[in-house]
C-alpha cells in the first residue's frame, strides 16, 4: 500500500518506472432524491490508464489540476455504465450526473470490456486531495494501491533495488524512521497479476493437479481398453497386412478411431462444461480474484478441442505401437493351446490398473482431507453469535454530512428509528464490522512500553462503535466494562481492547484496565485513550485465521467516519425485515441507500468460498475417478477371465472347486489393490505436503482420511472383481475342453 506523499515522491523519482499511478477502491451514491443507488467506483491518479496501457474509447483522462478537491468533479465511466446509465448517448462527454450529492462531469469513456483486475468499479474519479495531504508527515496514511509500468528491458530485481534505495534516502529525514525500521518497513515490487492471484494460486494449482490426475486415470483406462481390443483384432490386422495393408493404413485407421472418439468427447465436454461454469457461480466463484472473468468462451472451447486432439494422438500411440511391432504383438497376444495370455500382456494391463488405483487413492485422500478441514473451519466460533443478526453498509455523503456534528446527529435519529421497527430488538453501528470487508488497521502505541528492533510497534484493527454493539453481537466482557451512551457523548477518551490484544501486551496476568494507548507511532498525551474494558476476540475476515491482530474499539465520536455498518438484532427471520430497514433509512434521508444488507451468517459462509469450492470440486473429481477406476478394473479382469476360460475349464475338470476359482481372481484384484494403495499412499503424502497451506487444523497425512479412502477403494475394486470371478467359477468344464480340443 502507498500514501499520497509516496505517490508524489515516486512518480518522478524512480528511473525503472516509465509511469506511476495509484488507485483506491470505494463506492458512491449515484442518483437523485428518492432513487439513490450505491455503485462501485475507484479513485485514480491521472496517469492510471496510461500505466495500464489502456487507451480511452473516447474523451480524455484526468489532469493534475483535477487532483485538487475544488477541481475534482470529473469522472471517466466504463463502457457498460455508459450504455446502461446514459443509454449509450453519443454526446456523453460533458454530461453530468450526481455523485454523493455533487454534480460530476463525464470527461471520458473506457473501452468495452475493460476491468481492472477484480475491481467492479463502474466509473473512476480523480484521487483528489488538498496540498496538506501531500506533505511528508502524511506518509504513514497508506490507503492507496500503487501501480507502475516497468521500463522495457528492466527486471523486477532492478526495480526492487531502486525502490529500496529510494526508501532508504527518505528514511534519513523521517522523524520516526527508527520505529519503521523496527517493524520491517519495506515496499515490495511485484508482478501485478501474480500479486493479485497469489492468495488463490495454491488452490488453483491444486485443482489443476486434480484435473490432471483425472485425465491420467481416464487416459489409462481408455488405453487399457484399446489394448485389449487391439489384442482381439491382432489376427485381423495380420490378415490385412498379408493382403497388402501398409503401416500408413494402420496408422490412419487407428488415428481416425481415437480422434473421432476424443473429438466427440470434447464437444460433449464443452456442453457439460457450460453447465458446470454456471453451477460454479452458485459456489461464489465471482468472489475469488479475477473470478468474475471465469467463462466458457470461444478461447477456452478451442483450447479444449485442441487438447482433445492431443489426447487422441497420445491414446493412439500404444495401439499403433502394438500393431506395427510384430514381435511385441506376438508377445502380448501369445497364446498357448490353453489360451492363457502372456505374462508381459498381463503385466501391462495390471500395471495400468495399479496406476488407476494409486491416482484415485490420492484424489480420494485429498478430497477427504479438504472436506474434513472445511468442517473443522465451519465449527470454529467467530467470537460472536451471528444467528439473529442482520447488517448492511451506510456511507454518508460528504456534501450533506461534512462534519462530525452532522454525522452524530444522523446517528441520534437512525438508531432509535431502527430499534422501533417491529421485530428489531437492538441496533448498533461499527466502522469495522467483522466479515464485512470494512477493516482498518493502525499503528497502536502503548504508554510506557519501550519499542526497539526486537519489540516493534504493531498494527491492530480499530473501529468506532455506537450503541450496545457487544451485547447485540454476543461478544463477552472479560474484564472492566463496556462502552456506554455516556462515553459516546462525553469528552472523555476511553476505549476497549479485545482479548487477543490484551494477551499480546500483558502476558503475565497484569490487567490492561487503566493503561493508555494512542493511534500513532509516537505516544502523545493529548491523543491518549484509557482502556476501560477487555472483550472477547472475534474473527475478522476468515474463520481459519490463526494469527489474530487484536482490536481496539473507540466511541464513534472519536472515529466519526462517513462509512460504517449498521448491525440489527432481530427475533424473527432477518430477511423478513430487510425491506422495512431500507425503507426506513430512505425516510430519514431520501438520498441515502443501505447497501450489502444481509444476515451475518451469510457473510461468514461467503468468507468460506475459497475453502468450500475447492473441497466440493475435489470431491467431484474423486467420485469420477473412483467410477473410472472401477470400470477399468472390471474391464481388464473381465477380459482376463475370457482369455483364461479354457485354462479355468481344464482346472475345474481336474477337480478345482468354483470357490477356488473365485478366490483366485479376487486375490488377483486384492494384490493389484494393495500395490496401488502403497504407491497411492506415497503420492498422498506428497499431495498433503503441497496442501498444507490450504488445510485447517490437519496433520501432514490424516490417518482417518487415508483409511476411509483405502476402504472405499477396497470396496469398489473388490466389487469390480466380483462379477468376473463369479463368471469364471461358472465356466463349464465340458464346453471349455471341447473348445480347447477344437
Amino acid at each position: 500500500s502507498a500514501s499520497l506523499p509516496n505517490y508524489y515522491d515516486r512518480r518522478d523519482g524512480i528511473d525503472t518506472f516509465t509511469s506511476v499511478s495509484i488507485i483506491q477502491n470505494g463506492s458512491a451514491v449515484v442518483g437523485e432524491e428518492g432513487a439513490p443507488a450505491r455503485i462501485k467506483r475507484d479513485r485514480v491518479s491521472p496517469e492510471f490508464f496510461e500505466t495500464l496501457g489502456v487507451p480511452l474509447f473516447m474523451g480524455r483522462t484526468f489532469t493534475d489540476d483535477e487532483m485538487i478537491y475544488e477541481n475534482s468533479g470529473k469522472s471517466i465511466v466504463t463502457y457498460d455504465f455508459w450504455q446502461s446509465y446514459f443509454d449509450g448517448d453519443q454526446d456523453i462527454l460533458g454530461s453530468t450526473f450526481v455523485i454523493d450529492g455533487y454534480s460530476n462531469e463525464v470527461v471520458g469513456v473506457l473501452p468495452k470490456g475493460f476491468q481492472f483486475l477484480s475491481s467492479k468499479a463502474q466509473f473512476y474519479v480523480p484521487a483528489a486531495s488538498n496540498l496538506r495531504d501531500r506533505e511528508p508527515d502524511n506518509r504513514h496514511s497508506n490507503n492507496f494501491f500503487f501501480v507502475a509500468r516497468l521500463r522495457q528491458g528492466t527486471s523486477l530485481a532492478v526495480a526492487q533495488s531502486q525502490m529500496d534505495t529510494f526508501n532508504a534516502s527518505h528514511m534519513e529525514t523521517d522523524p520516526v524512521a527508527h520505529l519503521l525500521k523496527g517493524v520491517g518497513y519495506k515496499t515490495y515490487v511485484k508482478d501485478l497479476r501474480d500479486d493479485h492471484v497469489s492468495s488463490i494460486k495454491p488452490t488453483l494449482l491444486l485443482l489443476q493437479t486434480g484435473v490432471l490426475c483425472l485425465l491420467l486415470i481416464g487416459g489409462v483406462n481408455i488405453i487399457n481398453l484399446f489394448l485389449i481390443r487391439a489384442s482381439t483384432l491382432s489376427k485381423e490386422m495380420a490378415v490385412r497386412q498379408a493382403l497388402g495393408a501398409g503401416r500408413r493404413d494402420i496408422l490412419r485407421s487407428t488415428l481416425y478411431e481415437t480422434l473421432t472418439l476424443t473429438t466427440l468427447g470434447a464437444f460433449l465436454g464443452i456442453a457439460i462444461g457450460s453447465v458446470g461454469v454456471r453451477m460454479m457461480a452458485g459456489l461464489g466463484i465471482d468472489k475469488l480474484p479475477l473470478g468474475a472473468g471465469v467463462a466458457l468462451d470461444t478461447r477456452v472451447s478451442l483450447v479444449g478441442i485442441a487438447g482433445s486432439f492431443i489426447v487422441g494422438i497420445v491414446l493412439a500411440l500404444p495401439v499403433i505401437w502394438f500393431h506395427m511391432k510384430g514381435q511385441i504383438a506376438t508377445t502380448l497376444q501369445a497364446e498357448s493351446r490353453s489360451g492363457t495370455s502372456s505374462r508381459n500382456a498381463q503385466r501391462v494391463r495390471h500395471g495400468f490398473i495399479v496406476a488407476q488405483i494409486a491416482l484415485t487413492f490420492v484424489l480420494l485422500t485429498g478430497a477427504s482431507m479438504m472436506t474434513i478441514s472445511l468442517k473443522r473451519v465451519m465449527a470454529v466460533s467467530p467470537g460472536f453469535n451471528p444467528t439473529p443478526l442482520l447488517s448492511g453498509h451506510i456511507s454518508l455523503p460528504k456534501k450533506r454530512y461534512p462534519e462530525k456534528a452532522e454525522r452524530m446527529a444522523f446517528l441520534d435519529r437512525l438508531l432509535p428509528t431502527i430499534r422501533a421497527i417491529p421485530g428489531v430488538s437492538e441496533a448498533a453501528i461499527n466502522t469495522g464490522l467483522p466479515f464485512s470487508g470494512n477493516n482498518s488497521d493502525n499503528a497502536i502505541t502503548i504508554e510506557g512500553l519501550e519499542y526497539n528492533d526486537e519489540n516493534s510497534i504493531r498494527a491492530h484493527y480499530t473501529a468506532g462503535v455506537e450503541g450496545a454493539y457487544w451485547k447485540l453481537m454476543g461478544i463477552p466482557l472479560i474484564e472492566g466494562r463496556f462502552l456506554d451512551t455516556a462515553d459516546a457523548k462525553a469528552d472523555t477518551r476511553v476505549c476497549l481492547i479485545d482479548s487477543d490484544m490484551a494477551a499480546f501486551y500483558w502476558q503475565d496476568g497484569e490487567s490492561p484496565i487503566g493503561k493508555r494507548l494512542v493511534q500513532n507511532v509516537e505516544f502523545k498525551e493529548d491523543e491518549a485513550f484509557t482502556i476501560v474494558g477487555v472483550v472477547g476476540g472475534v474473527k475478522r475476515n476468515e474463520l481459519g485465521d490463526q494469527s489474530p491482530k487484536g482490536s481496539v474499539y473507540f466511541p464513534f465520536q472519536h472515529q466519526p467516519w462517513n462509512n460504517f455498518s449498521l448491525v440489527v438484532k432481530t427475533g424473527i427471520d432477518p430477511s423478513m425485515i430487510m425491506q422495512t430497514i431500507r425503507r426506513t433509512i430512505l425516510e430519514l434521508d431520501p438520498e441515502l441507500p443501505i447497501d450489502d444488507l444481509k444476515p451475518m451468517e451469510t457473510r461468514i459462509l461467503e468468507s468460506l468460498t475459497d475453502r468450500r469450492s475447492p473441497a466440493l470440486l475435489a470431491s467431484v473429481f474423486a467420485v469420477v475417478a473412483l467410477l473410472l477406476a472401477g470400470i477399468g478394473t472390471y474391464g481388464v479382469l473381465a477380459y482376463a477371465v475370457a482369455q483364461r476360460q479354457k485354462e479355468v475349464g481344464v482346472r475345474m475338470a481336474l477337480g478345482a472347486r468354483p470357490s477356488q476359482v473365485r478366490g483366485q481372481f479376487l486375490m488377483l484384484g486384492l494384490r493389484l489393490l494393495s500395490l496401488g494403495l502403497i504407491i497411492g499412499l506415497i503420492g498422498s503424502w506428497f499431495a498433503s505436503k503441497l496442501m498444507t497451506g490450504l488445510l485447517y487444523d490437519m496433520p501432514t497425512l490424516h490417518i482417518a482420511s487415508v483409511l476411509s479412502a483405502a476402504s472405499v477403494m477396497a470396496i469398489v475394486s473388490q466389487l469390480a472383481c466380483l462379477i468376473p470371478s463369479i463368471r469364471a467359477s461358472r465356466v463349464s468344464p465340458t464346453i471349455a475342453l471341447n473348445e480347447a480340443a477344437i
